[in-house]
């Protein structure tokens, strides 16, 4: 199984487009094939930032959501929804790894 945690400051004035995107993303990545769990929530702390919870079957699970239409659509428009630095922590076969990272890493990784 793998797990993922993501937390996503969003930016204040673009919250009500994030939330649509956020809920339309949920809805469709929880019918995919091999989606345990999915979830997204805002942080009880910080209502600008949102928390996403996932669980997937397997790698290749995982690997399909994020080559989804949805998952890359949500994505493309993340440069406009975030205020400030993202975290996801990603447990596979038993080991955590963190990443942290901006919208401006996400630009650079896609080059």
């Amino acid at each position: 199984m793998i797990t993922v945690h993501s937390s996503i400051p969003i930016d204040p004035d673009h919250f009500d487009e994030a939330k649509e995107l956020i809920a339309t993303l949920t809805e469709r990545s929880r019918a995919e094939d091999g989606t345990v769990r999915y979830r997204a929530m805002i942080d009880i702390e910080d209502s600008t930032t949102v928390r996403f919870f996932e669980q997937y079957e397997d790698k290749a699970a995982w690997k399909a959501h994020t080559e989804s239409k949805h998952y890359e659509e949500f994505t493309s428009k993340l440069p406009d929804l975030v205020d400030g630095r993202m975290e996801t922590i990603n447990i596979v076969d038993g080991e955590t790894h963190v990443h942290r990272f901006t919208v401006e890493d996400l630009d650079e990784s896609s080059s």
